[in-house]
């Protein structure tokens, strides 16, 4: 019981830090929701000015409806300035940002940010893994900073 509260605890706490951007549907369900492609907005939570837009499938359905259908391993990122980047502490070279429950138990969409020193730029990496197996599938996009501010790296 305690496992699956704190899995319940973990999923929404994430989920808070997610913004919805919409979604188009892909397949029509005639018993509960058609299966989606999804866009959301993940602020990252060390760099002021930066945001990923990630989208993925989300599996419709009965078992998509009763949250127990896992969603496909395939995931594209692209991550933009939006604002003035801000870094008020130095960034390890390489940190999971963000990671969402795709499944019930066993599927996970991360995304990791890694710092490009020789050309002053993020990188942010999406994909996913199981509990066994991961995917190969996965997204790279890059945030050049200006030279005139240097990230700070541990």
């Amino acid at each position: 019981m305690r496992f699956f509260l704190l899995m319940l605890v973990s999923f929404v706490s994430f989920a808070a830090r997610a913004e919805s951007i919409g979604s188009v549907d892909t397949v029509f369900k005639l018993i509960g929701p058609d299966h989606k492609i999804i866009v959301d907005a993940y602020d990252d939570p060390k760099v002021g000015g930066v945001t990923c837009y990630v989208s993925r499938a989300k599996t419709g359905g009965i078992s998509g409806a009763l949250g127990i259908a896992e969603d496909k391993a395939e995931a594209s990122i692209a991550c933009r300035q939006v604002g003035l980047i801000s870094i008020p502490k130095a960034l390890p070279l390489q940190e999971e940002v963000f990671n969402e429950r795709l499944s019930l138990v066993f599927k996970k969409l991360r995304i990791v940010r890694m710092v490009d020193k020789q050309r002053n730029t993020l990188v942010y990496l999406t994909y996913s893994d199981r509990l066994i197996e991961g995917s190969p599938k996965n997204s790279v996009t890059a945030v050049p900073v200006d030279r005139a501010n240097v990230i700070p790296v541990r």
